[in-house]
């Protein structure tokens, strides 16, 4: 009978007495995660920042993923959020850096907020820098909520039918922007639409500047009394409108008929004004009554498009009152 063969000395194997526990060390631990998903990990850290920087797009400038998602929007440093709530923005909350260093402009925003009742929130720094994308906000952060547009078709039929019914005196006046991209631009209209009478402001979905904190800032808290309204196709809104019994009129510098010859500032009335650049496009001008020029001097390529419809409303305002 021979002897049992021995074992190679070079092949490796479990040593006498482990049994097995390194396998069963690892059992039921499941997949390593990925290393954006290891709290630990820069890539994960990265991430989140990708994250963090779409979500705080303003609404003017990105497209939701989902047709009902909004994005909030956040005002940092000190001077920014002073301006902000002194000009009536709506903010969802204040939020302060935890033992944040008092000066007058401090004191001046925790007034503001107490007496509109903001909710005051403390917060670590590296928080705030999480909200604010790491920009200097001097431990002052303001969280504005995402503004609540309109429909623009209901609004539109609910001013007609109102002045059909006699509910109210004056015709309609509303404002419509073309390609306008600017939200300085948009808040500046808004205010003249306050100043001068108009019922509300359309804007298209896609393509066009939105109520940003920006906006709400340059319109001086009017856009808490004009309503700003979004239609999916300004197109197919203002061939609706002029169904309805509305006169659409556009302005740009090659008009039909100079501003102190337009004859319709005393219907109702949709405005139709586009970029400083392009103009109106062309499909919006082929549903236009009437394009009305402001007269300037020769030299002057243009007007901005806000002072445009400021001088616009000024001249309908009054060609109103004097048909009174």
């Amino acid at each position: 009978m021979s002897a049992p063969k021995k074992a190679p000395k070079n092949k490796k194997g479990p040593l006498k007495g482990t049994g097995g526990h390194g396998r069963k060390a690892l059992e039921g631990k499941g997949p390593t995660p990925k290393a954006e998903d290891r709290v630990y990990h820069k890539a994960h850290r990265d991430k989140m920042l990708r994250e963090r920087s779409d979500a705080k797009r303003p609404q003017g400038n990105r497209r939701p993923s989902g047709r009902n998602k909004r994005a909030e929007e956040y005002v940092s440093g000190r001077n920014s959020v002073l301006e902000a709530l002194s000009a009536g923005i709506p903010a969802k909350a204040l939020h302060l850096a935890v033992r944040v260093e008092m000066d007058d402009r401090v004191r001046d925003i925790l007034k503001i907020a107490a007496e509109r009742g903001i909710p005051l929130m403390e917060q670590q720094r590296p928080e705030l820098d999480r909200m604010t994308d790491d920009s200097v906000h001097q431990g002052v952060v303001l969280q504005v909520p995402p503004y609540d547009y309109q429909d623009a078709g209901e609004k539109l039929s609910e001013l007609i039918g109102k002045h059909k019914a006699g509910h109210s005196a004056a015709a309609p006046l509303v404002i419509a922007l073309d390609g306008i991209t600017d939200p300085r631009n948009l808040g500046a209209i808004i205010r003249s639409a306050s100043a001068f009478g108009a019922q509300a402001v359309v804007i298209p979905e896609r393509r066009s500047a939105g109520v940003t904190a920006t906006a709400w800032k340059t319109s001086a808290g009017a856009a808490t009394r004009v309503p700003v309204t979004r239609a999916t196709n300004l197109t197919t809104v203002l061939k609706q409108a002029k169904a309805q019994g509305y006169y659409v009129a556009g302005l740009d510098g090659g008009g039909d008929v100079d501003l102190p010859q337009f004859d319709l500032a005393t219907e109702p009335l949709i405005l139709v004004v586009g970029s400083e650049g392009k103009g109106i496009s062309r499909l919006v001008s082929e549903n236009c009554d009437q394009i009305v020029s402001i007269p300037i001097d020769s030299a002057m390529e243009s007007l901005n498009a806000s002072m445009a419809v400021g001088i616009t409303l000024y001249d309908i305002s009054l060609k109103r009152r004097l048909a009174e």
